[in-house]
C-alpha cells in the first residue's frame, strides 16, 4: 500500500512515522546490504527496490518499513520519563530496526519460491529473474546479516535481542511450516489456523516491539508486554492481509486478484468459511477440491463471504487490536505516550489493499 493513500487522522501520524523509519534506517539497511558478495548483493539489491535487473537504479522503495518502524517506536515510548521518550534512544536502536527489516525480508525471499509468487511490489520477485538457488541463498545471507548487526552492535540490550530475534524465527519457520502442511490437508481447525498466523506473522512483529524495549532499558515485564502488544497486533495484520489476499486491488496489491485463492490457500477467513457448517462453506470446500478457474476464483470469494469468513475475519482483526492495546497498556501506561504505536496499529488494520 502506498503510504500516501493512508487516510487523515491515525494514518497520516503513521504515514509520517514510516517514512521517518525510511529515512533512519535505510542508510543501515544499504550500507549492510551493500557488504555482500557481488552476486548476493545484486539480488538483495533487487529485491529491495534500489536496482533494476541489470544493476542500474531503482525509484522503487523497500516496503513498507512496518516492522523498523515498530521497533523505533517502541523505544520511543518505553524511554524517558513516565514512557515519554527521546531521540536519543531511537538512534541507538537504528541498528536493531534494520536487523528486523533484513529478517523480515529473509522470510520473503523464502516465501515466494515456496508460493510461487511471481510478483512482489508490483515487480518479477527474485526468484523469477535470478533463479531459485540465487534468491534463497540471498535470503539466507540477509538472516545471517539481521544477527551479525546485532552482535556487533556495542549496545548493552544487543546480545538479548539477539537471541530474542533468532528464537522469533525459528518460531516464525514453524508457522510457514504448518502452512505448507496445511495445504495438503482436506480439513484444518481454526485453531490450528491461528496459532500458525500468530507464528507466522505475529512472533515478528512481537519481536520487533520487544526489541524496541530492550533498547530502551525497559524491565522483563514490559518487553513481554510488548511482544504480547506486537503478536496480537500482528495476528490482527494477518486476518486482514488475508482479506487483501482475497478481495484486494490487484493494482495496488501487485498480484492476481483472489491470489490467495488461486493457490488455494487456507488463510483464516478461508478456513472460517471452511468450518461454518454452512452450505457455502461446502461449496467452497467443493472448489478448493480441485484446479481454480477464473470463475472459480469469483465464485470462492462469493462462498467465502456467504459463509461468514469475510465477516468473521474483520470482527476478530478487531478484536485482536483491543487486546493488542490492552497489553501495550501494561507497559506504557500513559498510552499518550504511545501515540506512534497507537497509529502503527490502526495502520496496519485499517488498511484495504
Amino acid at each position: 500500500m502506498a503510504v500516501d493513500a493512508v487516510a487523515t487522522g491515525e494514518g497520516q501520524e503513521a504515514a509520517a512515522l514510516l517514512e521517518r523509519t525510511r529515512e533512519t534506517v535505510d542508510p543501515e539497511l544499504r550500507r549492510t546490504v551493500g557488504s555482500l558478495p557481488g552476486g548476493m548483493r545484486r539480488v538483495a539489491m533487487y529485491h529491495f527496490g534500489w536496482e533494476h535487473e541489470d544493476g542500474t537504479p531503482a525509484g522503487a522503495g523497500a516496503g513498507k518499513a512496518i516492522r523498523p518502524a515498530l521497533v523505533l517506536a517502541s523505544a520511543q515510548a518505553l524511554s524517558g520519563p513516565g514512557g515519554h521518550g527521546n531521540d536519543g534512544a531511537v538512534r541507538e536502536a537504528v541498528r536493531a530496526a534494520a536487523a528486523v527489516e533484513l529478517a523480515h525480508n529473509f522470510t520473503l525471499l523464502h516465501d515466494d519460491v515456496i508460493d510461487k509468487d511471481v510478483r512482489r511490489r508490483g515487480r518479477p520477485t527474485a526468484w523469477t529473474v535470478f533463479g531459485i538457488p540465487d534468491a534463497v541463498i540471498t535470503g539466507d545471507a540477509m538472516m545471517a546479516l539481521a544477527l551479525r548487526l546485532l552482535a556487533e552492535d556495542p549496545h548493552p540490550a544487543s546480545a538479548a535481542a539477539s537471541a530474542r530475534l533468532a528464537a522469533c524465527v525459528i518460531e516464525l519457520c514453524a508457522g510457514q511450516q504448518a502452512d505448507c502442511a496445511f495445504e495438503d490437508r482436506p480439513q484444518v481447525s481454526l485453531d490450528e489456523c491461528l496459532t500458525m498466523a500468530t507464528a507466522k506473522t505475529g512472533a515478528l512483529l512481537g519481536c520487533a516491539c520487544a526489541l524496541g524495549a530492550l533498547y530502551a532499558g525497559a524491565g522483563p515485564e514490559e518487553v513481554d508486554a510488548m511482544d504480547a502488544f506486537g503478536r496480537e497486533a500482528g495476528l490482527a495484520f494477518q486476518l486482514i492481509d488475508d482479506l487483501i489476499g482475497i478481495w484486494g486491488d490487484p493494482g495496488h496489491t501487485g498480484k492476481p486478484a483472489g491470489a490467495d485463492l488461486i493457490a488455494r490457500k487456507k488463510s483464516l477467513p478461508v478456513v472460517a468459511a471452511l468450518t461454518s457448517g454452512t452450505g457455502a462453506g461446502e461449496e467452497l470446500a467443493a472448489l478448493y477440491a480441485g484446479p481454480m478457474t477464473g470463475e472459480d476464483v469469483t465464485a470462492a470469494a462469493r462462498a467465502v463471504e456467504r459463509a461468514g469468513g469475510r465477516d468473521w475475519a474483520q470482527a476478530h482483526a478487531a478484536d485482536r487490536m483491543g487486546r493488542a492495546v490492552q497489553e501495550l497498556s501494561r507497559a506504557v501506561p500513559d498510552l499518550a505516550a504511545a501515540g506512534g504505536l497507537l497509529a502503527l496499529a490502526e495502520f496496519v488494520t485499517r488498511r484495504t489493499k
